[in-house]
Order: C-alpha cells, then structure tokens, then sequence
C-alpha cells in the first residue's frame, strides 16, 4: 500500500516540478533552468543526507557496473525533455506520453532483464494493458 501512495506522490510531483521548470524557461532558458533544477536538488539532496544517512558520499562511486553512475546524466536530460514537451503539448498530453513511453520502456527491461533487472515473462494482458493505454493517448487526442 504504502508504494502504490508513493508512486501516486511521484507521478503528482513530476507533473507539477514540469509545469514550474517550464514556466522558468520563459525567463531564464532550458539549460539555465536545468542547471537551477539540479542544483537545487542537489542542495535538498545534501540535507536530506545530513539529516538522515550519513553513510560515506561516495559510496556510490563502488557500485558496479559503473554504467549505474549515469543516473544524474539522464536526469538532466529527463529534465530537458519533460521541458520541451510540455512546451510544445501541454502538460497533460506530454505526461500522457511521457507515462506510456515510461511503461512501454519499463516492460522492456523487465522481459529482456536489463541493467540487472529480474527478466520476466511475456504476458497477454500487460501487452493488451499498454494497448489500451496507446489507445487512451490516441482518444485524449481525438477532436
């Protein structure tokens, strides 16, 4: 229960954090907005660690493979795109596409068992599943 409210949480903070960097880019720019973006997170980041773990900072550094480290590369791109599209559609119709590119990504890695992740095996209904939610992007759309 408590990771299906957490999930909800995550999905109503990215919707939000893209309306409020989008609307930064009107004055400062993408890129100038994604510097803000993460050096904020950041700073939230380095509390939150001061706060509660205290475990050693780089840690991380030790984690193998080392492909696992791009996840803040990607951020900064995620940041940018989520940007971009909802400039250019919308709010709800780019976290509309952003959802289902994530559940259609997402279920690729999990049949192939990618990054490390358990493989699992092909199922009708998740693929009818992600049909309907295609299908679900294609009536939001309709006129």
């Amino acid at each position: 229960m408590i990771g299906l409210l957490i999930a909800l949480i995550s999905g109503a903070l990215m919707s939000i954090q893209g309306v409020f960097n989008t609307g930064v880019t009107k004055t400062a720019g993408v890129w100038a907005t994604n510097v803000f973006v993460q050096f904020t997170a950041l700073c939230v980041c380095l509390l939150a660690w001061t706060i509660t773990d205290r475990t050693h900072l780089f840690t991380p550094l030790r984690v193998e493979p080392k492909y696992m480290l791009l996840g803040g590369a990607i951020g900064a791109f995620i940041t940018y795109t989520v940007i971009k599209s909802m400039e250019a559609l919308g709010p709800a119709k780019a976290v509309l596409l952003i959802v289902v590119a994530q559940l259609m990504v997402a279920y690729g890695i999990e049949l192939f068992g990618l990054f490390g992740a358990e493989k699992q095996p092909w199922e009708w209904r998740k693929a009818i599943g992600m049909g309907i939610a295609i299908l679900g992007i294609v009536i939001f759309k309709w006129k």
